[in-house]
Formats: structure tokens, sequence, C-alpha cells
């Protein structure tokens, strides 16, 4: 079973959610070894970007020298669930990496983090709050491993 990771900014304030994330999480954690970092919220007095520098730094802290980087940006490459099936299908095939997905805070990424990743995906050219992406990640994960392995969640 291969490993996928998370790197995520803040924790899941709202139920839903947590419901969701955790219902997604669960279903994924069938096809493949999960390993969730939650990095703590940079403190609300600070400016925006002094925000995104201290999470960012954060971020790159846990990222190990196994992990490939790939960070959710409005501005990264947009695929179909079938495209990052097959994009899951190739890093699974790399024994020498673990993909590390990271979703960051409320005022986003750092240019430091976007700069270290190997890849950057776009959920939608639109703007989704944090939480919101966290959720759908893990649902496009998940979908993407049942397109693998033929499951009929995916009406193809």
């Amino acid at each position: 079973m291969s490993a996928i990771k998370f790197i995520w900014v803040g924790k899941l304030k709202e139920s839903f959610f947590r419901d969701a994330a955790a219902h997604y999480s669960k279903k994924l954690g069938r096809f493949h070894k999960l390993e969730e970092v939650i990095i703590k919220d940079a403190p609300g007095k600070l400016p925006p970007e002094e925000k995104s520098l201290r999470e960012g730094k954060a971020i790159l802290e846990k990222v190990g020298p196994r992990d490939l980087l790939i960070c959710l940006d409005e501005k990264g490459k947009e695929m179909t669930s079938v495209q990052l099936s097959k994009q899951l299908q190739r890093w699974d095939e790399e024994p020498n990496l673990t993909p590390c997905f990271v979703i960051g805070g409320p005022f986003g990424l750092s240019e430091e983090v976007k700069s270290a990743a190997r890849v950057k995906i776009a959920l939608s050219k639109m703007t989704l709050p944090h939480e919101l992406a966290r959720t759908v990640l893990l649902e496009q994960l998940y979908r993407a491993a049942s397109i693998l392995r033929g499951s009929p969640y995916h009406h193809v």
C-alpha cells in the first residue's frame, strides 16, 4: 500500500468540514496509507503576509527528503479526475517518493513553499476556502484511487 502525506495549515473548525474530510479520509485510507501533519495557524495579530511566511517556514520544516511536495494553488495545473488518477498512479510507481499535498491557511502559501513545490495543482481557478479545498482534495484523491481500481464510484 502506497502512502500519501498531507500538510494542512490549521484545524477544521466547522463540524461539517471535519465530518466530510473524515469521511473521505476513511475511504481513501482503504487504498493508501495516510499521514496528516497539521501546522498551527500563525497568530491572528500578524499581517497576512507575515502569517503566510511563518506558516510556510513551519510547512517546509515538515517536508521530508522523500516527500514530493505538491502545492494546491489557484494558479496551478488543472486536471480532470481521470488525469489526476493517472498522475496518482505515476506517483505510486515511484518507490522513493511520497506525494505530499500542501494546503495553506486563509492567506495562502508563501512564495517560499510554492517555489519548493515540484508540482502545483489547482482544484479550480476560483479561490476556495482552505477548509473546502481540503475536503475537495480528499474526495478527488479517493475518486482517483477508485478510478484506478475500477470502482463504480466514478461513473466513466
